[in-house]
């Protein structure tokens, strides 16, 4: 009998980028350089440095090493130069792949996400080709330790606009970009610690894949998650387990 959740599948490609790799640490490094860089070197007033920071927190990254990250996004140091870059493409059946990368050198990384692709039965796309199918979002998972009514109260007012149970009953709190930090602030301050909170691209609608074309996609996000370069992978794609 098939069995299967959204929580699951952000679980199980959280745990594939963060776990698999052994780099976890040079990939909070360039979040939080280039954070700082876009942002500015005041976690106060750039969410998405506070978020790297966060993070780099939980991987017990040293306070000197983040320091000097956000030092060399500041200016302040001198480092390498790094630079985003997002490719779009596709996998198995249609399905859809955005893959966001920060790197020091463009042409390299275009290659090795290119083959990547093409190597597992995907292609890379154009800009635009697929990220219309997905909502750019802060995104937060709770345990239902809360009822979905009273949580409602709590974070439409402080910016979230969509709260969802899921099959699993973990709650799902969406809201918009800008609005991450108010809406993780309401939480915590009430100790609704979430198990996940991020700025993502999240899909509109997800593709199931199960079989065959489920271990064929899988070989393909497992390959574009080793690139050195690779920050995040976002996909429409829900891997449905235990059904043939």
């Amino acid at each position: 009998m098939a069995g299967h959740s959204k929580w699951a599948n952000i679980q199980h490609r959280k745990n594939r980028q963060d776990e698999r790799r052994g780099r976890i640490f040079g990939r909070l490094i360039k979040e939080i350089t280039v954070a700082a860089r876009m942002g500015g070197s005041d976690a106060g007033t750039n969410p998405r440095l506070r978020l790297a920071m966060d993070k780099a927190k939980d991987a017990n990254l040293s306070k000197e090493k983040v320091s000097d990250a956000i030092k060399r996004g500041s200016g302040q140091l001198e480092g390498i130069s790094y630079e985003e870059v997002r490719y779009e493409g596709y996998g198995v059946a249609g399905t859809a792949i955005i893959v966001d990368c920060v790197t020091d050198n463009k042409t390299r990384t275009v290659s090795e996400v290119r083959h990547a692709f093409s190597k597992n039965g995907g292609n890379l796309g154009t800009d635009g080709s697929v990220s219309f199918l997905f909502r750019h979002c802060c995104q937060f998972i709770l345990k239902p330790e809360i009822d979905e009514e009273s949580l409602m109260e709590i974070v439409l007012d402080v910016g979230a606009d969509d709260v969802i149970v899921s099959e699993s009953k973990y709650i799902e709190v969406l809201g918009e970009p800008k609005y991450f930090t108010s809406i993780q602030d309401a939480l915590i301050t009430r100790n609704l610690i979430p198990v996940f909170a991020e700025v993502t691209m999240k899909a509109l609608n997800e593709t199931q894949l199960v079989g065959q074309q489920a271990v064929q996609v899988q070989k393909l996000l497992d390959s574009i998650e080793a690139i050195d370069d690779v920050q995040n992978v976002y996909s429409n794609i829900l891997i449905i387990e235990g059904s043939d």
